[in-house]
Order: C-alpha cells, then structure tokens, then sequence
C-alpha cells in the first residue's frame, strides 16, 4: 500500500539515514525498532505525512488512509468522552446528513418520469447502501466496545474530558484512531499510557481487526504478541527482517557474525594484494602483476558492516547505609479525596480514572472520592516489589503517600535510616528545556560528584558533544537517562519508581533491570512493562476496586493467577476472618457429631455466606463466558461482512444483487449480536458493581 523509495532525511547536513527503500503491505504488521535517536519517530512522522524527507518519496494510494498517534499530542477539553469518540465517525455523519437532504429533495420533488428525478433515486440508493456499510447504524456499539476495552466504564462516557489525566486522555484519541480502522496504523509507543489490561487488549485488536500496523514500542511482549516483521534502523539504514521481534534478534545477530566473518576474509585479501604492490612497486620484471594487481584492488567492492554501538549504560546504584528491616509499614491506611462544590448526579457514578465511588460528606456538601482503603501491607527490606493495576486506581496515590507528599487516613510508618530515591513519571518532562545536558546535572551535583560529571555522562551514552546538547532536542529515551542520572547521584536505600522504562529502549531497558536487580537496597516499581518485571519482582500488589491486594511471586504468575481467578473479589465486601469450610470438611464434621448437634449461629451464617459467595461465583462465570461468546460472534461476523465487502467492490461483485441481500441479512444479524453483549455486559457490570 505504501512505498518508500530512496529517502533520505539530514539534520544539520548530517544523515540521520538514507537511501532506504521498503514497502508497506495490506495487513503487514511492523516493529519499526532500533536505539534512541536512530530516528524511529521520524520515520513515522514522514509516513504519516507529516515531515518531508530531504530527498526520496513516499507514494501513498489516493484512498489509503492513515492514522497517527504520536508520543505526545495537543489535546482538547470541550467535549465528554463520547462526543470525542464519535469523532472518529465524521464521515458517517457527513453522508448522514447527505442522506437527509436529498430524501427532504425526493420528498418536494414532483418531477416523478424526469431523468434527473430517476439519476437522485440512483444516487440515494447508492449512497444508503454506502452507509450501511459503512456501520452507519451500528457505530455507538462499537464505540463503546473500544472505550471498554481501553479501560474506561460505561459511566465514564458522559464526563468531559477535561476531567481526566493526560494519560487518559491519550486513550481517547487512541480508541478514535482505531474506531477510524484506518488502512494504516502508525502508532509511536501506544502502551506507555496503558494498563497491563488494556495493553493485552490492545495486543488482541491489532492482531485480529487491524489493517495494516506499524508500531515503535519498547514493550518487548507486546510486539511480540502484535508483529510479524520487524525493520532496524541502524547507523542510517534499514533491515527487514519478516519475523517476530525475537527471531530478529536471533537473525541479526547471525548476520552480524556472516558479515564480520566476510570482511575479515576480504580485509585479508585487500593487505595481501596491497603488500605485493608495495614489494614488487619498484621492480621492471613484476610490473605487469603489479598493475594488475592494482586494477584488481580498484575493483573490489568493498564490504562494510554495521557500525557497532559499542558505548553501554553502565548502569550502577551507589552503596548506601543499611536501613530498618521493615522499610514499609502500612496498616489500615486510606485515601480520599475531597472536593466542592456540590456534583453533579451522573458526577455521583463510579470512575475508571481514579474513583471506585463517590458520596457527599454529611452536612459539608463534599465530593467525596475514596482512591482506596484498609490498605495494610509491609514490605521487607531488600524485596523488590511491583505496583500494577488499571490507570486511577492508586499506584502513584499510595507513593504519594509513602512520600509523605499528601495526607492519607490510617498509619504508615518508614523504617529506621530509609532513604529514599524516587523517579516520577513525569520527571524526564519536568527539566528545563533550555539548559544543556551538562548544565542539568551541573547544577544539581555537590561536592566531589562535581569533578566526575562528563564521567557519568559518558556512562549513560552522553559522552563528547552528546553533553552539550540542549535538553528541548533530547528524544524521549535520552530525558529518561538524563533523569535516571539525577537520580544516581545521591546514595539510597529505598528505589521507587514510577514508569520507569517510558521511553527507554529494549537495551537501556535490559541494563536498568540488571542494575536494580543487583540493587542490595529495597525496590517499588510501578510498571505495566511485563517484560521488564519479569524476573526482578518477588511480589506484586495489586490495586483496584478501593483494595489492594498481595500476590506472591513473580508477574507471569499473578498473570497467570488472574486469568483463573478473574479477581472478581476485589470489587466484594471483606469476607470473614475465618476461612470457610469445603464440602468435604463439612462433610467430615457431621461423620464426627453424628448426634446432629445444632451448628451455632457464627457457623450457620459460615455456610450461608459461603453458599452466597459459591452461587456468585458461578454467576459471574456464566455472564463472563456470554460475554465472551457474543464477542467471538461479533468478531467472526464482521470478518464475514468484511470478506463480503471486498467482493461487493469488485466490477463482478458489484452488479450482484445477491451479496447485497446477504449484506443486509449479516449486517442485522451483527446489530443482533452487538445488542445482546450490550444486554449481558451491562447485567455483568451491575452485578460487579453491587
């Protein structure tokens, strides 16, 4: 569908890569991969039109569409969360409103045996035809399923937008990019705002619905699971590669030591030729072979490989005192907030971005929204733990808290001589754009640090002129180091870090978790990187509905846990202290009280609790698995009509009149469907919510 031909992009008169030459097909799915500033970002700006390239072309088909997202996007607030979806649907709208104008024409018109009157029910005909296939009458279902899908609750839809935080806003312009189901997808770190939920369901719509998808993202599992075809940008060219993210690595590295291998052969091969010239240059008898030898020299084509990154991110936390045995100690704590003035009813509903409920204090006309609560948790020293759970549900909230950076209900106690370091989302945004690499550590190192500043640059690949570069031209990846160097300056013995692998690419990424892995201090790591915490967290907490919950083990086994145990518990009221009894158990009592003494009133309420909790259960399952069903449906019969409509564009299809009643017939059956999750989803929901 796209082709790039002999592009070529210079900044400063320096090649950032050229002559590069690829194509772009119907339902290729790409990871466009390759270290920070190799210029992956710049690439999909120029596919997307939006930069020109020094010299070469793009050549995009007249109809092909193409959606962007970019890392970072200007964002508006004067709409709700619905209004802005719908956007993504404008076209639809349009010919709506094409339709309604030239039925109100049909309707005044008297000219019934007019040519032109016969040319306006052709064209009306055509265009309503258009329309329903276009999912002009089924749309909102659709909407609705994306936002879903993103994280977002039903009782999100009608908030403006404004009321959400800058990573939820991104997912609103990302489910209206995938709503447009444009031809190309090109999509510059689409996870960094993404729970580990949504991430997956992402992972499943561009496998399965997408068109053609070209991705740049240091999420190692999720182009994993999402590509077939990986392109390297590497010291100003290309490589395409048509495998997975983890056969290229594999295959690159063969064709680097295939090229290395053939270099030192001919390198070889030119010195050999090159000491016969100079030993026989002055000879008369050998001065046939000697020019032969020199036009043979001059023929040779040489062989160039790969210029090799060889610098490293040496990456090393400096010793600090032993703290406490107990660095965190959480007991019953809980955080609320508070604001005014009085909401607004729909402003009563619960929230996908940071509030499990909402209620007005007594007598203060307060909006009360609880982040979480009876949150009791005691972390060791030394234990490297994990924070995850949906977007709002209170992973930074509580390491505000831990902070001491905001008020909280409950106890929490730091350990003796804990000394914290802490990395922020948003820190690598948060420096001064106008100061050079240099002067931003500079200016907060102390002390003998001071004379070791172009040391530690060098370490984290700002060594030379790299240190002189001024913050604002930094790519997201360099922001991350520049921060994580701040960090590495004063001694700790207690990491948090929030989101720290946004931005880092897969090797940074690989020696930031080899460094906190050999880290003899205590870690928190807030993260939806599966890949990353993978072997480095023994723990995970996980937050959501108001509670926080501890898994021991590592993220694939929480992962693997969830996906049994669907954690429809974490939206329940506490269960009793006491563990209930199986039916076995309750079996074995009454063998051994034949006499049938009466239970007493706490064990008859154990069994009725516990008979509640197992029909719940079995409830929920029932809901969840017709959830499921519709959707496999809903999937299986729009690649039916989607099949169908490639034939219908066809000059043979068009002309049948057969397809178009199967059309109609698929495309009612499919309102069916989407109708009945709607019914089911929604009964799922109450009953979760109660």
């Amino acid at each position: 569908m796209i082709s790039v031909e002999q592009l070529k992009v210079e900044f400063n008169a320096t090649p950032l890569f050229e002559d590069v030459s690829y194509v772009i097909n119907k339902k290729d799915r790409i990871a466009l991969v390759g270290k920070n500033g190799a210029g992956k970002s710049t690439m999909l700006k120029i596919l997307s039109g939006l930069q020109s390239p020094t010299s070469g072309t793009v050549s995009v088909p007249r109809d092909t569409t193409i959606g962007y997202l970019p890392q970072v996007m200007k964002l508006t607030d004067n709409r709700t969360v619905m209004q802005e979806a719908e956007q993504a649907f404008e076209h639809i709208f349009e010919l709506q409103a094409k339709l309604e104008r030239m039925n109100n024409e049909l309707a005044v018109r008297t000219d019934y045996e007019s040519e032109e009157y016969h040319k306006l029910i052709d064209h009306f005909t055509q265009e309503n035809e258009r329309f329903l296939m276009m999912g002009g009458t089924n749309f909102q279902a659709e909407i609705e399923r994306t936002l879903i899908g993103l994280g977002f609750h039903s009782k999100d839809f009608e908030r403006p937008t404004s009321e959400f935080s800058g990573g939820w806003r991104m997912r609103i312009e990302l489910a209206k990019l995938l709503l447009r189901r444009p031809d190309v997808l090109l999509l510059d770190e689409p996870t960094n705002h993404l729970d580990i939920e949504s991430i997956q369901w992402l992972e499943n719509f561009l496998s399965t619905r997408a068109n053609a998808v070209v991705l740049v993202s240091h999420d190692r599992a999720f182009i994993n699971n999402v590509t077939t075809r990986t392109i390297e940008i590497s010291c100003g060219k290309i490589y395409d590669y048509r495998v997975a993210y983890d056969q290229f690595v594999e295959l690159r590295k063969e064709r680097r030591e295939q090229q290395l291998r053939a270099y030192e052969n001919q390198q070889k091969q030119i010195q050999d030729t090159e000491d016969f010239i100079e030993r026989f240059r002055y000879k008369a008898t050998k001065a046939v072979q000697v020019q032969s030898r020199i036009k043979q020299l001059d023929k040779i084509e040489r062989i160039e490989i790969d210029d090799e990154d060889n610098s490293s991110l040496r990456l090393k936390f400096p010793p600090a005192s032993r703290s406490g045995s107990y660095p965190v100690i959480c007991e019953e704590v809980g955080k609320t907030y508070r604001a005014s003035p009085q909401p607004s009813p729909k402003e009563r509903e619960p929230d996908a971005a940071g509030s499990s409920s909402l209620s007005l204090g007594e007598g203060r006309g307060e909006a009360v929204y609880p982040v979480f609560h009876n949150v009791d948790l005691t972390i060791n020293r030394g234990e490297k733990v994990a924070f995850v759970g949906k977007n709002g549900e209170g992973k930074s909230t509580l390491v505000k808290c831990i902070l001491n950076e905001i008020d909280f209900e409950g106890k929490l106690t730091i350990g003796h001589n804990v000394q914290i370091g802490y990395f922020a989302q948003n820190q690598a945004q948060m420096m001064d754009e106008n100061l050079t690499v240099f002067d931003t550590i500079d200016r907060v190192a102390v002390g003998d640090i001071r004379l070791k500043i172009r040391d530690i640059l060098g370490a984290f690949m700002f060594g030379g002129e790299a240190s002189d570069k001024k913050v604002k031209v930094l790519s997201g990846g360099e922001r991350t180091r520049l921060a994580m160097i701040k960090l590495l300056l004063e001694p700790v013995n207690l990491l948090i870090l929030d989101e720290p692998t946004n931005h880092l690419d897969m090797r940074s990424k690989d020696v930031l978790k080899d460094a906190i892995r050999d880290f003899d201090g205590t870690v928190i790591v807030v993260s939806h990187d599966r890949e990353f915490l993978d072997g480095l967290v023994t723990k995970v907490y996980e937050f959501g509905g108001g509670v926080v919950k501890e898994h021991l083990g590592g993220i694939y086994d929480f992962l693997q846990k969830k996906r049994i145990e669907n954690l429809n518990q974490l939206n329940l009221s506490t269960m009793p202290a006491s563990p209930q009894p199986s039916p076995k158990e309750r079996e074995k009592a009454a063998q051994s009280n034949p006499q049938g003494t009466a239970p007493s009133p706490k064990e008859r309420a154990g069994v009725r609790l516990y008979e509640e909790q197992k029909e719940y259960n079995k409830r929920i399952k029932k809901l969840e698995k017709q959830v499921a069903d519709c959707e496999k449906q809903i999937e299986e019969t729009e690649a039916a009509i989607a099949m169908l409509e490639d034939k219908m564009a066809t000059s043979e299809g068009a002309s049948d009149m057969s397809l178009y009643e199967k059309h109609q017939k698929m495309k009612k059956q499919l309102d069916e469907v989407v109708e009945e999750w709607e019914k089911v989803s929604m009964e799922l929901e109450e009953i979760k919510e109660k």
